[in-house]
C-alpha cells in the first residue's frame, strides 16, 4: 500500500476533491522568533500563498526550545498581533492564531507545572523531541501533560529516526492517548525517502490525527501546494480521521 501511495503522489486528481484542508496547525510564520520566517514581508507573502491554496485558518506554532529559541507566550502573542496588523494592512483576509511547538526539555517541564502553555483547539498541546532518541521519561511526560488537562499532539512522528525500526514505539504512544500530526511535505519526500516511507506507513495504518504544513520558508509552500493537489492526500483522508477542520 505504501508503494501505491507513492505512485499517486504528484498526480492531480481529475475528479473533484472529496477532502480539502481549511486549517493548518503547524507552521513557523511569525517573523524573527525562530528558524521560520525572517521578516514580516516574508510572513505576509507566505500567508498569501496559504490563502491561495484554500486555507481559512492558520494556527502558527513557533518553537519554544530553551537551548535555541527562548520564546515565551508573551513574545509569541505580541508578535502575533503585529502579524495580524500587517495582514490587515495588506488586505489578507484569513484567520491566524498562535500556539507553540514545545521541545521536551527541563524548561518545558517548568512551563507545564505552571500551566504557562499555548494550546490550540480543545486544549491540544503540540510537542516535539530529539530526532535521534526519546527522553528517558517520555511516557511520564505524556502522563503529566494529560494530568495537567492538555491533549498531547506529537509533531511529525515520521521524523523520529529512533522509532523507524519498531512500530511498537508508535503504537505505545497512541495507546497512551497521543495524537499524531503528520507533516504534509513528508509525503513528498521533503526530508528524506525514509521519512516519506514512514509517513506513508503511518497513514496506511490509520494512525494520523492532524496534518500540518510545518512550513518555514516560502519555497516550501510550492511543495505543499503539490501535496494538497495529489491523490495521496485523498488516500490519507480515506485511511484516517483527520481533525484539522474541526478547529474552524
Amino acid at each position: 500500500m505504501t508503494s501505491f501511495f507513492a505512485r499517486l503522489l504528484g498526480k492531480a486528481t481529475s475528479r473533484k476533491k472529496q477532502h480539502t484542508l481549511s486549517v493548518d496547525i503547524h507552521s513557523h510564520l511569525l517573523p524573527g522568533v525562530d528558524d521560520g520566517s525572517k521578516t514580516m514581508y516574508e510572513s505576509v507573502k507566505m500567508i498569501k500563498a496559504y490563502k491561495a491554496m484554500g486555507y481559512k485558518k492558520l494556527i502558527t506554532t513557533p518553537h519554544i526550545m530553551w537551548h535555541r529559541y527562548k520564546n515565551s507566550s508573551e513574545i509569541i502573542l505580541e508578535k502575533l498581533e503585529y502579524l495580524k496588523d500587517a495582514l490587515a494592512d495588506h488586505e489578507v483576509d484569513i484567520e491566524v492564531e498562535a500556539a507553540s511547538e514545545y521541545f521536551l526539555d527541563e524548561h518545558f517541564a517548568k512551563l507545564l507545572a505552571n500551566k504557562e502553555i499555548l494550546t490550540f483547539g480543545d486544549n491540544y498541546l503540540l510537542f516535539e523531541m530529539s530526532y535521534t532518541r526519546a527522553p528517558k521519561d517520555l511516557r511520564e511526560i505524556v502522563f503529566d501533560i494529560e494530568m495537567a488537562g492538555y491533549r498531547p499532539v506529537l509533531a511529525h512522528p515520521e521524523r523520529y529516526i529512533f522509532m523507524h525500526d519498531d512500530f511498537k514505539e508508535y503504537e505505545e504512544l497512541k495507546e497512551l492517548g497521543v495524537f499524531f500530526q503528520l507533516n504534509l511535505n513528508s509525503l513528498a519526500g521533503q526530508y528524506s525517502k525514509r521519512v516519506q516511507k514512514i509517513a506513508l506507513e503511518l497513514a496506511n495504518r490509520g494512525m494520523v490525527d492532524f496534518l500540518g504544513s510545518d512550513v518555514h520558508k516560502l519555497s516550501q509552500t510550492e511543495t505543499l501546494q503539490r501535496v494538497l493537489a495529489s491523490d495521496t492526500l485523498q488516500q490519507v483522508f480515506a485511511k484516517n480521521t483527520i481533525l484539522n477542520d474541526t478547529l474552524l
